[in-house]
């Protein structure tokens, strides 16, 4: 069954760090194209990062370029987003998605896990 799943979410004070996980099935991260997106309440969904699998190139959104990473481990086929100096706008359910190439768009992101929730106090 192919499946992302998120782990690593929480409640922190700005400033702290929290590294997400998600876990694909060996299809869906050999599938190309791993991203991060976003969403919170009353907000749209926005992506936040990606990853191609295949030849490490990575993006990261302005809004987080600096602070966030993304990086992938083959061998667990699993990408981590280590998100550091979090603010209270960085609260939101956070989800990955696979996609079959980091060039197409969003739309283009067919597989979704169930998110995990990322609470940054003051």
């Amino acid at each position: 069954q192919e499946q992302l799943v998120e782990s690593g979410g929480g409640s922190v004070q700005a400033g702290g760090s929290l590294r997400l996980s998600c876990a694909a099935s060996e299809y869906l991260y050999t599938r190309r194209c791993i991203g991060w997106f976003r969403q919170a309440p009353g907000k749209e969904r926005e992506r936040v990062a990606r990853i191609d699998t295949d030849s490490g190139q990575t993006y990261i959104a302005g809004p987080v370029a600096g602070r966030f990473t993304i990086s992938p481990d083959s061998a667990k086929n699993t990408v981590y987003l280590q998100m550091n100096r979090l603010k209270p706008e960085d609260t939101a359910r956070y989800y990955c998605a696979a996609a079959p190439t980091c060039t197409s768009g969003d739309s283009h992101y067919g597989y979704w896990g169930q998110g995990t929730q990322v609470t940054v106090s003051k």
